[in-house]
């Protein structure tokens, strides 16, 4: 069977999951996948790789690789390497990433341009698959096409050597060779592509015909609109092309629970988890705010735990209760929630190297693994729709397969991933289905903790840690009429409930003080946004709304700085704020007017998006990035003259797209150039790590 190399370098699975789907389909197609993690160096070597080599790359945080991926880039990205180190390898290279982040899919672009520099080829077009409107779009298609590209290259390396066989032969036999042989292998080619195509669709897909009623019922649903229950011709009278069903390999026994203390802290192993006290929060927005906006004060103080201003950490969090007991319920496993989860892989599993979910600690209840442990709010992907149509019946199973399949793909993107449907939802809409509880362990994620920019500095509040978050609401996809919470943020403000205090209140309530709720937290990794190391050098600090965060920290901290040395010379700070209402939601005003007294803040411009001008004044500036404009000359001096920096904390989908194209505009408008040439000088000014930017989506 013929071999190829599968590596993967994943973030939060899906680098992982896409992986694993290549090489199970690699199987039917005839060929044999050797799947890594693009961490386990010691099983596979590049530099004397023979086989060609398949590449699955996510990115993470503003544009870099995984964590996973940190040793390899490294280790390529040596500069003593020759330029032929390479020139042995072929590759194909898939990357994933969102295109509301300014560098879309820029794991996978660094390790693909280094692989290039350094001599290997391609043999198969480079994907680049787009979280935003969905990397199946892409995935899909980009696998499909694998199987031809990988036939042709070993079609070429085999006729390659036949050549170089026959030339050692004779050395006339360039005039004598047989004319019939490139005919015979360009049919033998025909016919592999034509028996790949054809187990393709025995093995891969199942032709699914319509039995649905053509007559009266159908004309109905016609005049209806489509949803997440239900399909609208020509869809609902299909033929479909579905997914072939994932393969089992879990063998999931539940035991009575022996009564031990669960820990939370299990749940992620490889990071240092410090569990802290919440010794304050505080309300900043006013109760008719759009929005609701809270800051946490955790107590660091007997810990280890160490950060700079400008950084972030993560939070441990677990689903939300009362989904956790509805599920429970849905699966009818309520009265055993208590019970321990003991897995095993099943003897008789066609998954290839089918392995223990790592994220599912061993000896814990079915309630903790649901709580702590699985991403239960997670779209679900394809697979695990094909996997849910095998528990349903009727139109239930029919809709499940339309979902997952190619005819369905629009509605799936409409009905599942925009609309954040997880499996909740799925199953309060399709009643008939029963899955196992096997199928969600193998097919749900791991509850990825959640990251928060650290808000104040160490300087001014030792032992502390600040930070901000909005209070996420939304309705459920399903119903329309429940509100749902954000996993961590709705969890954050039950817990901080019995302390929480409104902006305006400085001293605790009277009554004496509630006992100090607990959270664990982790470090991140990456810390890049911080001030510059000279402390003369200006900086522009562009953060609407919580993008702020970070910067009350730099402020904070910069102010103990100027008490230290008096004498010292320190750079202008910037600072472009922006909210919705002055009165509801211009947190943080008092501590900014003070730092802009002080000096230390040199200039502070604020925008508020929905306040109307009063009287005969102008209207307001809306946005950062119309103030931005209005003080183009001071900020492209800032940045072009003055070798300062800029920061932009905050959306990514709207407010970091804006700004950067202002920026481009601004430097356009102050040089001179035209827009090309400008967008030159800022991404400069991104390789200078000038230009900086901590940004979520």
């Amino acid at each position: 069977m013929r071999r190829f190399l599968l590596l993967y370098a994943t973030q939060q699975g899906q680098a992982k999951a896409i992986a694993e789907e290549i090489c199970e389909k690699a199987f039917v197609h005839g060929f044999s996948a050797d799947l890594h993690c693009i961490s386990e160096s010691d099983k596979y070597d590049l530099k004397t790789e023979t086989a060609p080599l398949v590449v699955v790359v996510s990115t993470t945080g503003t544009g870099d690789p995984p964590d996973t991926a940190r040793k390899f880039v490294k280790k390529i990205q040596d500069k003593a390497l020759p330029v032929d180190f390479f020139a042995h390898l072929r590759y194909g290279l898939l990357g994933l990433g969102d295109s509301e982040y300014t560098y879309f899919c820029n794991g996978g672009k660094i390790i693909d341009k280094r692989l290039q520099e350094l001599g290997a080829q391609h043999f198969y077009a480079t994907g680049h698959a787009d979280d935003c409107v969905g990397l199946e779009l892409v995935v899909e298609p980009w696998i499909d096409g694998l199987w031809a590209a990988l036939t042709k290259h070993f079609t070429s390396t085999r006729g390659k050597e036949e050549i170089n066989g026959a030339l050692q032969i004779a050395s006339t036999a360039s005039q004598r060779m047989d004319p019939v042989k490139p005919e015979l292998s360009h049919i033998e080619s025909r016919v592999e592509l034509l028996r790949l195509a054809d187990s393709g669709r025995r093995d891969s897909e199942v032709q699914e015909q319509n039995a649905m009623n053509r007559g009266q019922s159908s004309a109905l649903i016609a005049e209806s609109e489509p949803s997440l229950t239900h399909s609208v011709p020509p869809l609902s009278q299909a033929s479909l092309n579905i997914p072939a069903l994932p393969p089992e390999y879990l063998q999931v026994h539940l035991h009575e629970f022996l009564g031990q203390e669960e820990s939370r802290a299990s749940v992620t192993p490889v990071d240092p988890v410090f569990q802290v006290p919440i010794s304050k929060a505080v309300q900043l927005t006013t109760d008719d705010a759009i929005k609701t906006t809270l800051l946490v004060e955790l107590d660091i103080s007997k810990t280890d735990f160490s950060y700079q201003p400008g950084d972030a950490f993560n939070v441990i969090c677990p689903n939300s209760d009362s989904e956790v007991q509805h599920l429970l319920q849905r699966l009818r496993l309520t009265d055993r929630r208590e019970h321990c989860v003991v897995l095993k892989i099943k003897g008789d599993t066609k998954k290839k190297g089918a392995a223990l979910p790592q994220h599912i600690p061993e000896g814990r209840s079915l309630q903790f693994i649901l709580t702590w442990c699985l991403e239960i709010r997670a779209v679900p992907k394809k697979a695990m729709l094909r996997a849910l149509a095998e528990h349903a019946a009727g139109p239930d199973r029919r809709r499940l397969h339309e979902l997952c399949s190619r005819q369905g793909a629009a509605d799936y993107g409409r009905f599942v991933r925009d609309a954040h449907t997880g499996l909740l939802d799925l199953l309060l809409a399709f009643p008939s289905c029963q899955p196992p509880l096997a199928l969600l362990l193998e097919h749900l994620p791991k509850l990825q903790p959640r990251p928060y920019s650290c808000a104040s500095s160490n300087l001014s509040h030792p032992g502390k840690l600040h930070f901000v978050f909005n209070v996420v609401e939304f309705l459920s996809p399903t119903t329309m009429e429940v509100l749902r919470r954000g996993v961590c943020t709705g969890w954050l403000a039950t817990v901080v409930a019995s302390i929480l205090r409104p902006d305006t209140q400085v001293s605790p309530a009277e009554g004496g003080p509630a006992p100090a709720p607990e959270i664990s937290i982790s470090p991140r990794t990456t810390g890049f946004f911080h001030l510059p190391s000279d402390p003369a050098a200006p900086v522009i600090m562009v953060g609407p709304g919580t993008g702020i965060a970070p910067f009350i920290g730099f402020l904070q901290h910069r102010e103990k700085l100027q008490e230290q040395h008096p004498e010292g010379h320190f750079g202008a700070m910037w600072l472009f704020f922006g909210c919705r209402h002055k009165e509801r939601d211009y947190f943080f005003r008092e501590e900014l007017r003070h730092f802009y007294k002080r000096g230390i803040l040199t200039h502070l411009k604020v925008s508020f998006s929905r306040d109307a001008p009063v009287g005969e004044e102008e209207a307001p500036v809306k946005y950062v990035q119309d103030n931005m404009w209005l003080h183009s000359k001071q900020v492209a001096r800032v940045l072009l003259q003055e070798s300062g920096y800029i920061y932009v904390c905050g959306d990514a989908k709207n407010m970091a797209k804006d700004v950067n194209d202002t920026l481009v505009e601004i430097i356009s408008k102050e040089t001179g150039v035209e827009k090309l040439e400008a967008m030159k000088t800022l991404a400069t000014l991104k390789e200078e790590k000038r230009y900086l930017q901590d940004i979520w989506s």
